[in-house]
Order: structure tokens, then sequence, then C-alpha cells
């Protein structure tokens, strides 16, 4: 190739306009809408801003599939998402609505109780059974591992109960963070025992009266 071509093809590509922000928005709103009405949109998931850092959420048509902490790696969350439920995923916000909303109001104290539709696909088994059983922690309390263990039906099973914390896809709204050691010591968790304390904490701040 002469060099005046590769100047021309240059200068060729800088003629071309690309869109702007607003036109890959609603581009990409627009593919979101047709893969839906179309069923062909498997998994859609978004970022949310919190006090405990970015989260991802992702839901199938069945429910909220995966709430990611930063710390996991939001790409090889995807990645896995869609090696394990279906390569169709896109980001479509509209789909996560209600669950960024009742984040939003759980972080802000005014919430204590999720509902949300539950897609509990990622988790099977005992895990699953212990998730059941996460969910029946009241809101600002806490129960050990062994306690959960002899809920779910195994009293010896404290271990495979960690485990399935340490995997539980739907931390916070499925509140493995209130779960602690029998001697009242924290233990571990996926988004770092630094945001198990400031959930607990915040938590327990907000059930104590004003004034108390």
């Amino acid at each position: 190739m002469k060099a005046n071509e590769g100047d021309t093809i240059i200068e060729l590509l800088d003629a071309i306009a690309l869109p702007d922000g607003d036109t890959v928005d609603r581009l990409h709103a627009r593919l979101v809408q047709e893969a839906e009405r179309d069923e062909l949109l498997d998994v859609s998931y978004r970022t949310i801003d919190s006090p405990i850092g970015r989260l991802l959420l992702a839901a199938t048509t069945h429910g909220l599939v995966r709430v990611a902490f930063d710390v996991e790696g939001l790409d090889a969350v995807l990645v896995q998402l869609a090696t394990t439920i279906s390569p169709r995923i896109l980001r479509g916000p509209r789909r996560l609505d209600s669950a960024a909303t009742q984040l939003d109001e759980y972080f802000a104290g005014r919430r204590r109780r999720f509902e949300l539709p539950l897609d509990l696909q990622l988790s099977h088994g005992f895990r699953r059974t212990v998730l059941g059983h996460l969910r029946d922690i009241d809101y600002g309390s806490t129960a050990s591992y062994g306690a959960i263990a002899i809920a779910s039906g195994s009293p010896s099973a404290a271990r495979a109960v960690g485990s399935a914390c340490a995997t539980n896809p739907l931390p916070v709204v499925v509140p493995c963070h209130r779960v602690v050691r029998s001697d009242g010591s924290i233990g571990h968790y996926l988004g770092g025992t630094e945001t198990k304390r400031a959930l607990l904490a915040m938590e327990s701040a907000s059930r104590t009266p004003a004034g108390c």
C-alpha cells in the first residue's frame, strides 16, 4: 500500500461519525426490548451503587438470580452466568427496577424484608435448603451456623452451612451476613468481613429507636 493511500484511508475513517452515547443507549434499549419481545433474553443485568460498593444484579424471567459484589469481578460473574444459565444475556435495567428500588430502600433503612421473586437455580440440594432458612433470620438479628444446621435438619452440618453461605448467589437479599460463629465472632463473608460488619451495624442502628 502506498503512503498516500494509507493517509486517505485514515482520513476516511476519521470522517466516519461514531454514534454518541445517547444514540448507543437508545440502540441498546431497542435491542433489549426486541429480545424480550421475542423471548430471546434469558438473563438481564444491571449495576447499582450502594454504601458497600457497586453491586451487580441479574434476573431471569423467573426472578432475581444473582447479586454480586464488586470484589468478585463483575465481568467474571457475567461469564459465569452466561456459562451456567444462558449466553443470551444483556444489560437490561427494566427487569431489575424493583430489585434496585428495594435495595435502595434497604440501604436507606426503610426496608427490612425483600419482596422479590427469586430464581434459586444456582443453588442445589442442602445449600438451597439453607437459603430458605436464612430468609427466616429477622432483620437486625443473627443466628449461628449450628442453629441454621439444626433448622435445616442436619445438626452436625454447621460446616456445610458455612459453605452454603459462602456460595450464596443472592447475598444481602438472602441474608447470609446474619449468620455468625457460635462464639459470636463474625466469620467469613463473600463480600469481605468489613462489608459483613457494615451490614450488621447498619441493621442494628436501624432497629435502635431514636434517642436511645
